[in-house]
């Protein structure tokens, strides 16, 4: 009975081996040829692609998928997708092949890029106001003159309610130590602090700031930075993403990466959302990208290179972070870690 059981599965495997999908030495068989072999494309173009059977294996049929949609080929396996709608980053396109009784599936990467070219602005500084040399800056955010505030570093952690004309913090709340805090949002009456590498963000009432709650994020690498558009919340983890937050739930739902017409821009810090865009500081860089949150596209750059030198000089003094806004046209109000002053600026467009 054994060796009859053995011998029906032996013919059983053997026989699987002949039929249905099989993905092992698909792409020894076949593969994917993208227009002029390019590597990355714009996302105004449109790419064309087909399949290509290496060794003369008969094609029957090809589905090819882009960005989840099935895309069925031509007569000549060609097709092609149109990504001026889709959000930037790499993509991958994958193709199901059936040749006889087989189905194959192999794939290839290609980065899409955004059209534009960012534009380069330049600063001047308006006005010049006191802030905490002790605040490591994380979070920053106007809520009509009140500025609301959130530091790091582990056993310094806090939320801060300042007056920022004096520098004055009228409210201290710290966080336990085990806690780094990273930036903070505010959505009508609530408040929003992210923690750095602990996976979980404080709920506040504004106008107490009493913790009501928390939330988890799970998907992303790490808390940085935090904005909102008025009900979605977007939220940076130090890499090139910038996740969409559910507004009941704060689930992550999404992300979008943030490149240039060139290439990746990482280390995407402190975040505040101004006049339909983001605005993000680029951790150890002085400069502040202004983003297209529909697809990531970094549509300008705005240069300060030079402010750190306006500050008090000191051995904890450490990079640019922090930008907040007060809905004033073309201005806005940045300070750094362990900065001593706070800077309202104008920017315009370098000539």
């Amino acid at each position: 009975m054994k060796n009859t059981t053995y011998i029906a599965l032996l013919f059983l495997a053997i026989f699987c081996t002949s039929c249905g999908t099989k993905n092992q030495n698909a792409n020894t068989l076949f593969a994917i040829e993208i227009q002029d072999n390019i590597k990355a494309i714009s996302n105004e173009e449109t790419l064309n692609f087909r399949v290509k059977s290496k060794k003369g294996d008969p094609i029957d049929t090809v589905i090819f998928n882009v960005n989840g949609e099935e895309i069925p080929a031509n007569n000549n396996l060609e097709g092609s997708f149109d990504f001026s709608n889709t959000t930037l980053g790499n993509k991958v396109i994958s193709a199901e092949i059936k040749s006889g009784s087989m189905t194959y599936r192999v794939s290839k990467s290609i980065t899409v890029l955004s059209s534009l070219k960012p534009i380069v602005y330049d600063y001047k500084v308006l006005e010049t106001y006191p802030h905490a040399i002790n605040a490591y800056t994380q979070g920053l955010e106007f809520v009509g003159d009140v500025l609301y505030e959130s530091t790091g570093q582990y056993g310094e952690s806090s939320l801060r309610k300042t007056d920022y004309k004096t520098g004055r913090v009228e409210k201290n709340i710290p966080l336990d130590g085990q806690y780094f805090a990273e930036g903070l949002t505010i959505v009508k009456d609530k408040l929003y602090q992210l923690t750095w590498r602990e996976n979980m963000g404080f709920i506040y009432d504004l106008k107490t700031l009493e913790k009501t709650g928390t939330f988890a994020y799970n998907k992303s690498k790490q808390g940085w930075g935090l904005c909102n558009d008025g009900t979605s919340l977007y939220k940076s983890d130090g890499t090139s993403k910038i996740w969409k937050l559910n507004s009941e739930t704060l689930a992550e739902e999404g992300y979008i990466e943030m490149y240039t017409n060139t290439s990746k821009i990482d280390n995407v810090n402190e975040l505040e959302w101004i006049n339909g865009a983001i605005y993000a500081n680029i951790y150890t860089k002085p400069a502040i990208a202004i983003i297209d949150p529909s697809n990531g596209a970094v549509k300008g750059v705005i240069n300060l290179k030079g402010l750190k030198k306006k500050v008090t000089q000191h051995n904890k003094l450490d990079v640019l972070n922090g930008i907040a806004s007060k809905g004033e046209p073309n201005i806005i109000y940045v300070t750094g870690k362990n900065w001593d002053k706070l800077f309202k600026i104008e920017i315009f467009e370098k000539k």
